[in-house]
């Protein structure tokens, strides 16, 4: 098999040694990715760092023009992007094509963001003694970005840190999960088509030590990462001057009070638990029910649970693909075992079948068990019964994590509750807390991350205002 080559200083190199992507479904060989080496490490931080003295001025018109070509390439092949998600990472190809399409969105909304524009006046002669002055605040990019991106979105993630980098005129150097690189050297190609500096994008599958010692240096100015809640805040830790954005793990709640569609909310609950076969941040975990309607909406779901179809990633029919690695399944069981041993019941599911783990839902479920504690980081759901809204609210922020939080009600005071009370970034109501639109605000609290990714609010992480005083005008 060719050695799939990376990307360093507008070059396309295979280094001294290669690794095996394997499809998580069958072990077959995807890919053979080249390995960096220490020079080209080094080689990729000094371009950064070059490339910002070009990149920083750039115009408007030519970031924006570059960010519209990916996008309309990435339209072009969506078909063939998403059999390159599935292959590498086992997402069922239905999910894998919608990942594609919103990977197109990504790059455009970038570039409506950039030419839109965010430069403001601000009058300051407000006081007598500040005299004729107006001030006019401008975003300047504050330097090179290292991206660092996981296994489960390994072309629309890569999207999120490479977009808003190259709209604010950042180079940015992308260290893809070793699992899934694929995804970001696509976008590498894609981009060597565009006019930008070649030293804007660089693609370094590297380990995760090498990574280490690049969030390290100091000519990153800002990291990006994605990934796990150990390693996001160590990384916070490195360097309190350096800017970080973290987006982390979660075990997502959804509350189903009484006045909801019930129907709707099965049927959303069934996508958003398993889905990614569980493997998403914002994964529904754990499912609050109204007691009144408890039973009723416990049987709805385990017949949409039980209809999932769980299979070959490559078949269009699937619903749930394979869990990432097998020894994932091992540990997935052993969790679900444990919490039978504490007292819980598997109402569907809990059986592993390498590289499978069947759509999982359990009740009689307490707070402290592993399950509902942790980020299960699979297809398992729990659900339990709450008696007031007052106390699914507490249940929901019983939790380390604050990423995303689902509420199904039709009562528009109940939420309007929820988005003051649940303590995470985004409440979605009357959907999953797995739903997000690219363009959004996305990230979390407390354990779940630090700042906010989508569009804008990642090109304001990548940048920062600076004012300039025009003094004695006359306004």
């Amino acid at each position: 098999m060719t050695v799939r080559p990376y990307l360093v200083n507008g070059e396309w190199r295979t280094g001294d040694g290669s690794f095996e992507v394997r499809s998580p479904y069958d072990d077959s060989v995807v890919a053979e990715i080249g390995t960096p080496t220490g020079a080209d490490v080094e080689e990729a931080a000094a371009t950064a760092a070059s490339t910002f003295r070009e990149s920083r001025r750039l115009p408007v018109h030519a970031r924006s023009e570059a960010l519209d070509h990916i996008s309309a390439r990435l339209k072009e092949s969506v078909n063939e992007n998403a059999e390159l998600i599935a292959r590498e990472g086992g997402k069922p190809l239905k999910w894998a094509t919608i990942e594609a399409n919103r990977a197109v969105s990504t790059f455009r909304w970038a570039s409506e963001v950039v030419r839109h524009g965010d430069d403001e006046l601000m009058r300051l002669d407000t006081e007598a003694s500040l005299g004729s002055r107006i001030g006019l605040l401008r975003r300047f990019t504050i330097g090179p970005v290292l991206g660092i991106t996981p296994f489960n979105f390994p072309l629309n993630l890569v999207a999120h840190k490479v977009a808003p980098a190259l709209a604010v005129g950042a180079p940015i150097v992308i260290k893809p999960a070793s699992a899934t690189p694929i995804g970001a050297l696509r976008l590498a190609e894609l981009f060597m088509e565009t006019d930008l500096p070649k030293g804007m994008l660089q693609v370094l599958p590297v380990s995760s030590s090498v990574a280490d010692t690049m969030a390290r240096d100091d000519r990153f100015r800002k990291i990006s990462f994605t990934g796990s809640n150990e390693i996001g805040w160590y990384l916070k830790g490195l360097d309190p001057k350096k800017r970080v954005t973290l987006e982390l793990g979660g075990n997502a709640g959804v509350i189903v009070h009484s006045d909801a569609d019930l129907d709707l909310a099965a049927q959303r609950v069934a996508f958003g638990g398993y889905y990614q076969a569980g493997q998403s941040c914002i994964s529904v975990q754990r499912v609050l029910v109204q007691s009144e309607v408890y039973e009723a909406f416990a049987s709805r779901l385990v017949k949409q649970v039980e209809s999932l179809k769980v299979g070959d990633p490559m078949d269009p029919m699937v619903d749930v693909g394979p869990v990432i690695q097998r020894k994932e399944v091992d540990r997935i069981d052993e969790w679900v075992k444990e919490a039978v041993s504490e007292g819980a019941t598997v109402l569907t599911g809990g059986e592993g079948d390498p590289p499978f783990y069947q759509p999982t839902l359990i009740a009689d479920v307490r707070p402290e068990m592993k399950v509902c504690r942790e980020e299960i980081f699979g297809p398992v759901v729990t659900i339990s019964p709450y008696q007031t809204f007052d106390e699914a609210i507490a249940a929901v922020n019983d939790s380390r994590f604050g990423l995303q939080a689902g509420v199904f009600t039709n009562d528009i005071n109940r939420a309007f509750e929820a988005h003051r009370s649940i303590e995470v970034g985004g409440v979605i109501v009357n959907d999953v807390s797995a739903f997000r639109a690219d363009q959004m605000p996305y990230g979390g609290s407390k354990e779940s991350g630090f700042g906010r990714e989508g569009l804008r609010f990642a090109m304001e992480e990548m940048s920062e205002v600076r004012i300039m005083v025009l003094s004695h005008v006359p306004l």
